[in-house]
């Protein structure tokens, strides 16, 4: 992880390359607090892709929970009563 006072934003090819070498988030300190996160955009878009991942995931968790969504095996002998098949 790497954390950089502000002033160090002045170069801007040394934190572009930083972003880009290391493929995480830089964390930005102003007056010794954490003030923002620069990251590559390769970085930024793996990260949402991350994020959008997990909430389909949990939306699929959510509609299992709901009964919106059923196993195989469940589906095909309800099918079967149903259709006394």
């Amino acid at each position: 992880m790497q954390i950089l006072p502000i002033k160090d934003l002045r170069d801007t090819n040394k934190i572009s390359d930083l972003c880009n070498e290391t493929n995480e988030p830089i964390f930005i300190t102003k007056n010794g607090y954490g003030d923002m996160v620069v990251m590559s955009i390769k970085t930024y878009e793996e990260k949402l892709e991350r994020i959008e991942m997990y909430e389909a995931i949990i939306e699929g968790l959510q509609n299992v929970n709901d009964g919106k969504i059923k196993n195989g095996p469940s589906a095909i002998e309800e099918l079967k009563k149903k259709y006394d098949l």
